[in-house]
């Protein structure tokens, strides 16, 4: 029961109506239209006296559906990233900022968040053998792997919308993107993609695995291989990435050494990376709103 839990949280997320939250406000935005990507849910969270008055950083997120109201969520967990993100703004540990929170497709997701560069590196043997994965008869990949478009869709779609409607800075230094699992390695990407537009990711239990293989896994190296060779300037771009050691994040510790030997040897350090290693921890919503707190800080921090 534990591993079918397990999976069900990298592979699918109950869709849902606006959320409910403890502190700020949500402005729900349903199947938000794209010509790039199947519409879906868009939140945006604002936080307690939001005014045009004044301007907002923004922080997009992945996996929308699962950052709050966790009774209303499939496993009764959320990230509470009103509750977490309201107290920092309000004790004056991070500067002002507003949350995009985008749903997932749920079987879309592998496709929508799978690192498209990497995969297309891949030989055509594995990529054959990842497109013919499935879980209780359900495709991990519901089609061809199609992060570009997704984060297109961020970039040219959603973003100006964003910074049209809402009071926010639009330049890179004031704009960031996170998430977990598969989530963290889209945010990766998008940072690598788009250095010009993200001035930093969170990518917290970060799915370096690209599936549930631990042996004779080629897409690690593959990942590591794109990010050598794509890493932006240290100089202006941030890069926080933690891990646990239970459940599904027990695959992660020599993973995220290997991404950590990558890092240093592209030039970023203390000041605009961290990794943070969490013992016991485990691949859950749970876990991830325990320690939400730093990687906020990390990159909106006074």
């Amino acid at each position: 029961m534990k591993k079918i839990a397990i999976v069900l949280s990298i592979i699918s997320f109950t869709l849902k109506a606006q959320p409910k939250v403890s502190t700020g406000a949500i402005r729900h935005f349903e199947d938000f239209k794209s010509e790039l990507v199947t519409p879906r849910n868009v939140d945006v969270w604002l936080p307690d006296g939001y005014s045009s008055n004044e301007k907002y950083e923004v922080l997009y997120m992945h996996d929308g559906q699962n950052l709050y109201d966790a009774p209303a969520n499939w496993n009764k967990q959320a990230w509470e990233a009103d509750s977490i993100s309201g107290k920092l703004i309000r004790e004056n540990k991070t500067r002002k900022f507003i949350i995009v929170g985008i749903s997932n497709i749920p079987l879309q997701r592998f496709s929508n968040y799978f690192p498209q560069k990497a995969f297309e590196s891949l030989t055509r043997k594995t990529q054959d053998s990842l497109y013919a994965l499935e879980w209780n008869g359900t495709k991990l990949f519901s089609g061809a792997v199609s992060s570009d478009a997704y984060l297109k869709f961020i970039v040219s779609e959603l973003k100006p919308f964003i910074d049209k409607n809402f009071s926010v800075y639009p330049d890179q230094k004031h704009t960031f993107i996170a998430g977990s699992s598969m989530g963290g390695l889209i945010s990766m990407y998008a940072v690598c993609e788009y250095p010009n537009i993200f001035g930093g990711a969170a990518c917290l239990s970060t799915h370096w695995p690209g599936t549930f293989e631990k042996n004779n896994n080629p897409i690690p190296a593959a990942f590591f291989n794109y990010l050598k060779n794509h890493l932006p300037n240290p100089a202006s771009n941030r890069f926080y990435f933690d891990y646990g050691d239970q459940t599904l994040d027990a695959l992660y510790p020599p993973l995220q050494a290997k991404a950590d030997e990558v890092m240093k040897l592209n030039g970023f350090n203390e000041v605009n990376w961290i990794t943070k290693y969490y013992p016991g921890a485990d691949h859950s919503e749970n876990s991830w709103q325990k320690r939400f707190e730093i990687p906020l800080v990390f990159l909106l921090g006074k």
